[in-house]
């Protein structure tokens, strides 16, 4: 009895003791994403406080709730609402969705599965475009674009779009792409289809993952950009989300943190939805695709 006793009480410790590493290893997750959300709780939780309270009161909650840092911040500076702002920014966003998703799937179609010469050292030099810091192409294109008189609208940020221009989208869809099996494309051939026609009824519906993940990230590093807005945008009502926060900072001489607090939760929201709702696919476009040697 004793024997079989023991027996048992050394089986059930090993899984008394992964239950407790479990728990550890849990919790220290938890604490972690407390803290580092703290700073979004906060700046939430600041949006509904008075302007006097937001550093002034030490609680976390506020102390009497208001909704006039939203309806101030919505109705803009200078006489322009920040609904023109969003309006402006989701254009920005569209157009540039469009153009990565066309320009870089066609882009990795023929990387991926055309034949043509110089075929290799193309895709390398596209590979080090990854490589090359933003800031070194900064002053070069201010100046084509400068001469194309482009300076002050949105064609900076949205046409280079069209031409491709993401090698990191390029890069993720072809090693999609290359994942389709050949005997597909040759069947497609023998049926009829051309190139165009391969592209746009076999690789595409078989790229939804890729897609969508190129789609996720153009949304939000577009909604999110500051400096190539800042660069080329000087006129107010073409201003878009991330400038119009800055003009909250030196309105009139002085920052109005209670409207920027409410104004940034505000455009926070789409990139949470956009998120959670494509977040299936966004995994799946980078484990499946992204990843593979």
């Amino acid at each position: 009895m004793e024997s079989s006793s023991r027996v048992v009480l050394k089986s059930k410790q090993p899984k008394h003791k992964r239950e407790i590493k479990k728990i550890v290893i849990h919790s220290f997750i938890i604490i972690l994403g407390i803290v580092m959300l703290y700073p979004l709780f906060w700046m939430v939780s600041s949006s509904f406080k008075q302007p006097s309270d937001i550093f002034n009161s030490v609680s976390f909650f506020p102390s009497e709730w208001t909704m006039d840092n939203y309806t101030q911040g919505w109705k803009g500076v200078s006489g322009y609402t920040f609904g023109l702002f969003f309006g402006n920014t989701l254009l920005i966003v569209v157009l540039a969705i469009i153009g990565n998703v066309m320009a870089c799937s066609m882009a990795a179609y023929a990387f991926a599965k055309l034949k043509f010469k110089f075929k290799s050292i193309l895709f390398a030099l596209m590979l080090m475009t990854l490589m090359l810091p933003f800031h070194v192409t900064v002053i070069p294109q201010y100046i084509v674009f400068n001469h194309l008189d482009w300076i002050n609208t949105y064609y900076p940020l949205v046409l280079p779009k069209f031409f491709a221009v993401e090698g990191f989208f390029v890069f993720l869809m072809v090693q999609f792409i290359r994942g389709i099996p050949n005997e597909l494309v040759q069947a497609a051939e023998i049926d009829g289809c051309g190139k165009i026609k391969t592209y746009w009824y076999l690789i595409l519906p078989l790229s939804i993952p890729a897609l969508v993940t190129t789609m996720i990230f153009t949304f939000i590093w577009t909604w999110n950009d500051f400096f190539g807005q800042l660069l080329y945008i000087s006129d107010i009502k073409l201003y878009t989300v991330a400038l119009g926060l800055r003009m909250f900072l030196d309105s009139a001489g002085e920052s109005a943190w209670g409207p920027m607090f409410a104004m940034s939760t505000l455009s926070l929201i789409p990139l949470f939805g956009v998120f959670i709702f494509f977040q299936k696919y966004l995994i799946e476009g980078i484990t499946t695709g992204g990843l593979k040697g």
